[in-house]
């Protein structure tokens, strides 16, 4: 059998810049194991697959080590290979997930995606993630099983070196952290070791969480982010009651065939 598959990055307009993610169409459902194997070969944050439905596309998105109930930047690739590669017409595409109903509306070069915001709750973060991370946070908040620590500011932030290894045996399945920014309305990172990511590029799914937050504290609800990765992603937020509109543009790096 063979399946196409494109690699895209996403939230970014350079090549080697933002999240990559790689994005297979299917004309029906392979067994589940088959599309981990197929994530795990790719070695990539995220593999996205869909498939076409009646109103929409099925989405789906599985990490090297496991399947994930939601993805913002393979999303944006996923809509990108819609728009540029599979010959979709229309400004908006629908997606199921298990993350339920979710939408992108594309508008010039820029995809715009419209997700669930997280309630947090504010929590304490336990010795064992403290030394994970290596720094005693300003504010600690709990968001379903990830938790998001706030500093003062970016130079600590970008400071933060996780020792790995021993966040992979935190009970939290990833720690996003945060600072407000003078480039820009804030800055984070996200780290999620029990995924198979060490440290992610360019983490859309994290805006549910960011978006409360520092619309909030800064009493706005447009915003903008940096995400200080290696590779550096350029988010855009709006927080619109309980849902998030994130945008961010994509570059596509390749496309070619699987053989299974």
């Amino acid at each position: 059998m063979k399946l196409k598959i494109y690699q895209v990055d996403a939230f970014t307009d350079k090549l080697f810049g933002g999240n990559p993610a790689a994005v297979v169409p299917l004309n029906e459902w392979l067994p589940d194991a088959s599309l981990q194997n197929i994530a795990a070969e790719n070695n990539l944050a995220e593999t996205a697959f869909f498939v076409k439905t009646t109103n929409g596309f099925h989405l789906r998105w599985f990490t090297p080590e496991n399947e994930i109930d939601l993805c913002g930047h393979a999303t944006v690739a996923s809509a990108f290979v819609l728009h540029h590669l599979e010959n979709y017409k229309g400004e908006e595409i629908s997606f199921e997930s298990k993350s339920g109903r979710l939408t992108v509306r594309k508008n010039g070069d820029l995809f715009t995606l419209n997700f669930p915001a997280y309630e947090i709750s504010s929590a304490e973060a336990t010795n064992d993630v403290i030394d994970a991370i290596g720094k005693v946070p300003a504010e600690v908040f709990k968001m379903k099983n990830d938790l998001m620590l706030v500093y003062h500011d970016q130079v600590t932030l970008q400071m933060i070196k996780p020792d790995f290894g021993k966040l992979k045996k935190c009970a939290a399945r990833a720690v996003l952290i945060t600072s407000p920014s003078d480039e820009t309305d804030f800055v984070y990172r996200f780290f999620a070791p029990k995924m198979g990511i060490d440290e992610d590029p360019a983490t859309g799914s994290a805006q549910c969480s960011l978006l409360p937050y520092w619309s909030a504290r800064l009493n706005k609800t447009s915003l903008s982010s940096i995400q200080l990765s290696k590779r550096i992603g350029h988010l855009h937020g709006a927080l619109k009651g309980d849902r998030v509109e994130i945008s961010g543009k994509a570059v596509l790096y390749l496309k070619g065939e699987i053989e299974i």
